[in-house]
Order: structure tokens, then C-alpha cells, then sequence
């Protein structure tokens, strides 16, 4: 789990014995493209480190249109966040839109570990924060910026993504239309 410990390196320091305890926690998981980890209406209690390939987040309205509300590479964690908060059902679904290898743990034993290892306390709430302020940047982006300014953000955060799914699966993300998508790169290509 190099990739993992690596990732938590950049955060905060975390004392070698409190990384051990840490680390027993997770176990490998493989996610074959199309399957979830998690779905709708399930209460969230793992949380997944994204270690290869590619996560959509989405929810799915009444009349079944799916809206791709983020799209996870790695390094990165995964889960149904405000279910494992509250213990209320998930509503976003997390579907591989590649295959993918994970670290999957426990969230509530990761929490047991906050009361006598304040350093991964401390990452935790570090990774919180840093998730808040990407949700907010993201939120501004979708109001405030049309979508050609929208796709050329997406281009810079996910510069091999459009090579790997599928132009719907960005259109969506973009909250644009796929034949919309489509206008703007043929624009941006010059014909």
C-alpha cells in the first residue's frame, strides 16, 4: 500500500505506529467496469482508496437521466461520504467506469483510531477540508462559467480522461449535452 501511504505523507506526518494500526485496516478490493461502490438507497460503511482507474459519482432522477456529479482517478478516497456522516441512505452512486484496484477499510474503525491517534485524526479533517474546498470551487464553476470554460478546466484536471470513457459520461459532468460537447471540440480544433 505505497500509494496509499504516499498519499497520506503529502498531508500530514503520522508516526510510524500509528501508521501500522492504520494500515491493518484496509484490504484490497478489485471494482470490474460497471460495478458500484455503492449504490443508492444503501448505508455507506466502507471507505475506498482508489489506488487504479476511474469512479463516476452520479445520482439518478425520477424519470432515470443520470447526472455524473464527480469523476474519481486515483490517488484518491471514495464513498458515500454524507452516509457514512449521518447513517442516512447514500444517494450518490459510485459505478468503475474502468476496472479498478482499491484499499477498502471500515469507516468506523478508522473513527476508533481518531481518540489515540490524533496525527490521522488530523489527516482525516485535512482531506475533509480539501474536499470541502474542491466541492465549493466546483459548485462556482457549474453557476458561473459557460461551458467552454467548464471543458477547458476538465481538459487540465483530467488531461488522459477523454481518451478513457465515454464523451456522454463528460458531457454529463459538464452539465451539457453530449452534441454541446461536441460543438465546443470541434470548435476548440479549429473546424
Amino acid at each position: 500500500m505505497t500509494d496509499l501511504k504516499a498519499f497520506f505523507q503529502k498531508l500530514t506526518s503520522i508516526s510510524p505506529e500509528n501508521w501500522e494500526k492504520f494500515e491493518a485496516l484496509f484490504t484490497p478490493k478489485i471494482l470490474k467496469k460497471g460495478d458500484c461502490f455503492i449504490a443508492d438507497g444503501q448505508i455507506a460503511k466502507d471507505i475506498g482508496f482508489l489506488e487504479s482507474g476511474i469512479v463516476r459519482a452520479f445520482y439518478r432522477n425520477h424519470e432515470a437521466v443520470e447526472y455524473n456529479k464527480h469523476i474519481f482517478i486515483n490517488p484518491c478516497f471514495i464513498g458515500g461520504y454524507a452516509s457514512l456522516i449521518t447513517g442516512k441512505p447514500n444517494q450518490i452512486i459510485q459505478e468503475a467506469l474502468t476496472d479498478c484496484s482499491l484499499q477498502v477499510a471500515s469507516f468506523a474503525d478508522i473513527q476508533k483510531l481518531y481518540n489515540t491517534c490524533p496525527d490521522l485524526e488530523r489527516a482525516a479533517r485535512i482531506l475533509a477540508e480539501q474536499f470541502f474546498v474542491q466541492k465549493e470551487q466546483r459548485e462556482i464553476e457549474i453557476v458561473l462559467l459557460d461551458a467552454d470554460k467548464r471543458y477547458g478546466i476538465f481538459q487540465k484536471e483530467f488531461p488522459k480522461l477523454e481518451q478513457q470513457i465515454p464523451q456522454y459520461h463528460i458531457a454529463s459532468y459538464l452539465g451539457i449535452t453530449p452534441t454541446q460537447l461536441s460543438r465546443i471540440r470541434k470548435k476548440r480544433s479549429g473546424k
